[in-house]
């Protein structure tokens, strides 16, 4: 997929036969495959100039200008623990729409590639295993296997809380 714009849907599609199906976002950050729905997501852009701003978390990469608007940029491998993403010319920013406490926030993540949008039934969505996650616990909504292989879908008003980042800016 290009890193291009990818236009987000004002409700994702869902089919009315066995249950309920969303549809999600996949991307690699940090050599694994994460998935996250696509209501919170606003459009893919192509990794470009990041304002770094001083005294921040090693996992806030600084600022970008989205038409007008100041959004912060979250580096997803730093938030997870594992170090900074490297840029390639398939790193992008994933801009998402998180309300949180009655209020919208608007951010971007970077990751290392964006993948494919896919439909995944909600009951195909598993608790993860107790052990053996990379990332901490309360970050994962569950697995699901696609494929024939895993992929982590993430919870992403933890993953992005932003009272708890703000928390650490001080």
């Amino acid at each position: 997929m290009d890193a291009a714009v990818l236009s987000h849907p004002q409700q994702a599609p869902q089919r009315a036969c066995d249950g309920q199906f969303l549809q999600f976002l996949t991307f690699v950050s940090a050599r694994e495959v994460y998935a996250i729905d696509t209501l919170c997501v606003r459009e893919i852009i192509e990794y470009g100039q990041v304002t770094s701003v001083p005294m921040m978390p090693d996992f806030i990469r600084g600022v970008i200008n989205l038409r007008g608007s100041v959004v912060p940029v979250i580096d997803l491998q730093a938030r997870f623990g594992k170090g900074a993403t490297l840029q390639s010319n398939r790193t992008c920013v994933v801009i998402l729409e998180l309300i949180q406490e009655d209020e919208s926030h608007v951010l971007g993540i970077v990751v290392d590639s964006v993948s494919e949008v896919i439909e995944i039934e909600l009951a195909d969505i598993k608790a993860a295993p107790a052990i053996g996650n990379r990332i901490r616990e309360d970050f994962i909504r569950g697995m699901v296997k696609i494929r024939g292989a895993f992929l982590t879908v993430l919870q992403l008003d933890q993953v992005l809380c932003v009272r708890e980042i703000a928390s650490q800016l001080h």
